[in-house]
């Protein structure tokens, strides 16, 4: 609409621990099968199936909601295309020094048996003891204690205390650690004494470290390199054993002694009652702390020493903090830019490494050379390349005269790192196309703000050094929508509303039945209908697709998260209904007229034309600039405000004046401004409710030449000088408010018919304005039916006696005589109180908008608050007036 060349690029990315972790519990809950019952080829065949049922279902949603997008371009990060970028970036990065093979402690959920990326790990606080659930337990686990024990010092009565959070890791230390300045323990470090393990055949050095603490707990800290990050890096220092305790699939294996085969956490209590029969065990306390979780099955994530493929970040990071810092990126909100620099500063090693079959197989070979032993850690006994011939002639390469063997990583790649291929990868890269030469970096990506270090930041990192070029200009981070009760949505949680619901509208029972046939937990099958019942108890009604897109972009302030209100939704369903019922009645109006050419003023405008064309275009310059600066809360407003407060409440009302008692040239013109009205509207509207618009627009009469064949083609409104006339916007706006305080007072009073109503100039230009001849018709015309006419009073004359009273600004009062309509007592005691709750509204906002405030929010928002405080004090004032009426009505 604006004339410019635009692409919209629609696709899906695979998933990959999302989709097998559904498709896995699928298999097992139907047909109590595991992957391994189908084999690799049949388990990704049938995830292929499952993809594409809801590949097609999200598709179908974007194209209800009336998403431009290229269909033609559509991409998946599983088809050739991407598999081909996503090999050709694997191999580069390897070959250029980013990505290697490390034994290293990764992230590991024994749920979904895989390694995660310290981004998939959620970090849930606890202060104090806390039981918790944890998948494949009965019971539930305690967590947020710390546990002191002892360890008797080998040759001697003498024992050491420490104290753990895990106390079943115990059975993987290696050493106890101590600060080398701290005195008690000084005797026992130089000495080389050592700690001997209660339950396996194992001594435990007492090392000297900075790293330890001698104020906290006992100043001495047991050390399990294989299992936790800090002991880790002790570890590496102190050349100390790494031995790993647990299976994949968090059972203890033959290094946990007699706790071999024993379930993690049923042996921390198993643990802690061998301790207690040992005489070790010293005491059990309270303590605040972290639990890591994953987030997609909520296991507690276990750290595991495993092989696998990193990606050097900190290198990577630096270029992409500074396209942020000198504005070729600019992220959007300013809280959004803010999180993205404090986690790039802060960037550790990407793990890529996922144990899945659904997902890019690494195109890395392991190469087994005849005769020889290697570990699979081993960076040097790889090779990587584009196809399993590349890679055979590195290996050659490599191991040149010798007889070998190669064995591709069974693992997949983080979902991520094809994503993060994608603003280029769908243009063509690696090849040199035409899209990527003319459509590439792209302008803008609008994001959900919880996957800017997941997907945003990688694509800057990765398009910066495989394409040289920033990936987009500008990053919009949306708010998430999360449920009435401000949970996230989730599978998982049965709290997921399906958009078709909201749009085609859905009984409670059909709600519930959705959640049946679902994959969900069991568990939580009770709470996720509950739910349901409490949040919408009449089940969702039809609120059609344009309803919907509107009220999402009127949630989007750039600030916190959405609470889903379907009440909000149906709102703007109502709002539709009232954008074609106003266009069915100016077409009625309309009749066979041929629309001016072009969009411009006869000169023979009336004041309410002049005025309505001045709304149309500052709303126009205001929608624009809204657009412009990313307010799209502040967008939806503006056209809202325009279609519905300026040119159905009040222009076309005003207008059936003249249609019934104007002149023919008077009635001529108010229809060609009718149209201008009307047709600009709908282009205003069009982006935020295109089905509607398109719908009317074609049923309006085209300008003489106009071919244009679409809405979705159709110029945008623009803010036009010519129809800029503050001084009509001063005088009818006088008219209007006045006939909002005519319909405001009768309204209050129930008055329903014979109204007798003044309005009483408060200085020379209200009076001037208010004199001229159709200035009463006007305000008639707009007040409703109860007022059928009413006396504009001289400037200089007395307030009338035993009214009602409306504050119109500084400009005029109007007046509604209730003598003998109203019960005066009742009504004093009433003013009163509204006096006294308008007062305390105005100062409560007064109080929002203080100096601090106006430094935090937007103009947009400054605005809107200031309209509220305007509001009250306004009120406050019409209370005032009335009470001083009612009180003087009392004395007669």
């Amino acid at each position: 609409m604006k004339g410019l060349t635009t692409l919209y690029v629609p696709g899906c990315d695979h998933a990959g621990i999302s989709t097998q972790s559904v498709v896995e519990n699928m298999l097992w809950r139907r047909e109590k099968k595991t992957r391994h019952d189908l084999g690799r080829t049949e388990f990704v065949k049938t995830t292929h199936a499952w993809s594409k049922e809801y590949h097609d279902s999200i598709m179908g949603v974007l194209r209800r909601l009336g998403g431009s997008l290229d269909w033609s371009r559509e991409a998946f990060t599983l088809d050739d295309e991407r598999s081909a970028a996503v090999k050709e970036a694997f191999v580069r990065m390897h070959e250029d020094g980013f990505i290697y093979r490390s034994n290293r402690l990764v992230n590991w959920c024994t749920q979904l048996n895989t390694a995660l990326s310290n981004l998939e790990v959620d970090n849930k606080e606890l202060t104090g003891r806390t039981l918790l659930d944890v998948p494949g337990y009965d019971r539930k686990v305690e967590f947020g204690v710390i546990t002191h024990f002892k360890y008797p010092i080998e040759g001697s009565d003498e024992t050491i205390e420490v104290a753990t959070t895990r106390v079943e890791t115990m059975l993987g230390d290696t050493a106890i650690a101590v600060h080398p300045e701290d005195k008690r323990y000084k005797h026992l470090v130089e000495s080389g004494a050592k700690a001997k393990h209660p339950f396996v055949d194992r001594l435990l050095p007492i090392v000297a470290d900075d790293y330890v603490d001698p104020e906290f707990g006992t100043g001495a800290v047991k050390i399990t390199p294989a299992h936790d990050p800090n002991d880790f890096a002790l570890g590496k220092r102190h050349n100390l054993e790494f031995i790993n305790i647990l299976n994949d699939d968090g059972t203890f294996n033959h290094n946990a002694g007699p706790f071999k085969g024993q379930k993690r956490f049923d042996a921390r209590y198993g643990v802690t009652e061998e301790l207690t029969k040992l005489g070790l065990f010293v005491k059990k306390e309270d303590n605040p702390m972290k639990v890591p979780l994953c987030n997609k099955s909520k296991d507690i994530i276990e750290p595991l020493m495993k092989p696998q493929w990193w990606m050097r970040m900190k290198d990577l990071a630096e270029p992409a903090i500074e396209v942020v810092k000198k504005g070729e990126i600019k992220i959007k909100p300013e809280t959004s830019e803010r999180i993205y620099y404090n986690w790039m500063n802060n960037i550790t090693d990407w793990c890529l490494s996922r144990q899945l079959w659904w997902g890019h197989q690494i195109p890395a070979y392991f190469v087994n050379v005849e005769g020889e032993q290697a570990d699979p850690a081993d960076n040097e006994r790889w090779v990587v390349g584009r196809t399993e011939e590349e890679a055979r002639k590195k290996a050659e390469e490599k191991f040149p005269g010798k007889k070998f063997t190669l064995e591709q990583d069974p693992d997949v790649l983080d979902t991520w790192f094809s994503s993060g291929l994608w603003p280029f990868s769908t243009l063509g890269w690696p090849k040199e196309t035409v899209d990527l030469k003319e459509l590439f970096p792209t302008s803008m990506l609008e994001t959900g703000w919880d996957i800017l270090f997941f997907w945003v930041a990688r694509m800057i990192m990765m398009s910066l050094h495989l394409t040289g070029k920033v990936p987009f200009k500008e990053v919009y981070c949306h708010s998430l929508v999360r449920d009435s009760e401000g949970r996230k949505m989730s599978k998982s949680l049965g709290n997921v509303i399906d958009p078709i619901d909201i749009m085609d509208g859905i009984s409670l029972a059909d709600l519930n039945a959705k959640l049946r046939v679902g994959n969900l937990d069991p568990k939580e099958l009770k709470r996720a209908e509950q739910f349901q019942k409490t949040s919408f108890p009449q089940g969702i009604p039809e609120c059609g697709a344009d309803a919907l897109r509107m009220a999402l972009i009127g949630y989007t302030t750039g600030g916190g998260d959405i609470s889903f209100d379907v009440n909000v939704i149906h709102g703007y369903r109502r709002f539709c209904n009232k954008v074609y019922q106003a266009t069915k009645f100016v077409l009625g109006r309309l009749g066979d007229i041929t629309p001016r050419a072009t969009i411009a003023k006869s000169g023979k405008e009336s004041l309410p034309e002049r005025w309505i064309l001045h709304k149309l275009s500052l709303s126009a310059k205001a929608v624009n600039k809204a657009l412009q600066e990313r307010e799209f809360s502040a967008s939806t407003q503006i056209v809202y405000r325009y279609f519905y407060d300026n040119l159905c409440d009040i222009f076309i009302e005003n207008s059936k004046v003249i249609f019934e008692e104007g002149s023919d040239e008077a009635r001529e013109s108010a229809k060609q401004t009718l149209y201008t009205a009307i047709e600009g509207g709908l282009l205003m509207i069009h982006p935020f409710m295109p089905f509607l618009t398109e719908e009317l627009w074609q049923r309006l009469p085209r300008r003489e030449g106009d071919k244009t064949p679409s809405i979705t083609v159709a110029s945008y409104p623009e803010y036009m000088q010519e129809f800029d006339d503050a001084a009509a916007n001063d005088e009818y706006e006088l008219l209007v408010d006045c006939s909002k305080g005519l319909r405001s007072l009768t309204s209050e009073y129930a008055i329903k018919d014979s109204a007798t109503t003044f309005i009483q100039p408060l200085d020379q230009k209200a009076h001037s304005i208010l004199q001229t001849p159709t200035s009463r018709p006007s305000i008639v015309s707009l007040a409703g039916k109860v007022i059928q006419d009413t006396t504009i009073l001289p400037l200089d004359d007395a307030a009338p006696t035993g009214c009602a009273v409306y504050t119109v600004g500084s400009s005029a009062t109007v007046f509604l005589d209730i003598k003998g309509r109203i019960d005066i007592d009742k009504e004093i005691q009433k003013a009163k109180e509204r006096l006294a709750k308008a007062n305390e509204a105005a100062e409560k906002q007064r109080k929002i908008m203080d100096a601090e405030w106006e430094e935090k929010v937007s103009p947009a928002v400054q605005e809107v608050e200031r309209e509220k405080l305007r509001a009250v004090e306004t009120e406050a004032r019409n209370w005032e007036g009335s009470l001083r009426q009612f009180e003087s009505l009392k004395l007669e």
